[in-house]
């Protein structure tokens, strides 16, 4: 499962990139998939980034919504942009990707909110998603 880790982070850079740049993730996607078949130093993009990114790019706007929605005393444009990429990353996996456990999910969401982040934000993250996990059976409407 290194490779699926692998891949989120890689997803989660890919949105924060975009988010700082004010750029389309799926703009950013493509920056980095022709920057890896162009220089043979920079890792390939897998499928499974590809897949996180574009599946985001798709809910973006009910992503945004649900994170703004269940975050107590935070909007969404004033939280860290790390906190808030990673929220993004985590919600898209955790709503609509079936095949990933939600204990992974919440899991690989907190290590990056701790390998990125700032001291709170492990338990902010953590606690935000866990609510949409309770929630998740509502929130897949479209």
């Amino acid at each position: 499962m290194a490779a699926r880790n692998t891949a989120r982070k890689r997803a989660f850079q890919i949105l924060f990139e975009g988010d700082q740049r004010g750029a389309d993730v799926l703009t950013v996607l493509a920056d980095w998939v022709r920057h890896s078949r162009s220089d043979t130093r920079q890792p390939p993009v897998s499928e499974y980034t590809m897949e996180l990114v574009e599946g985001y790019a798709v809910r973006a706007a009910r992503i945004d919504e649900l994170i703004g929605q269940y975050s107590v005393d935070w909007t969404l444009d004033r939280m860290p942009v790390v906190d808030r990429n990673i929220l993004r990353l985590g919600a898209y996996e955790l709503i609509w990707v079936d095949a990933t456990p939600d204990a992974v999910v919440l899991d690989e969401m907190v290590q990056l909110a701790k390998e990125f982040s700032t001291d709170d934000s492990p338990a902010f993250v953590n606690g935000l998603l866990g609510r949409l996990k309770d929630l998740k059976p509502s929130l897949r409407r479209e």
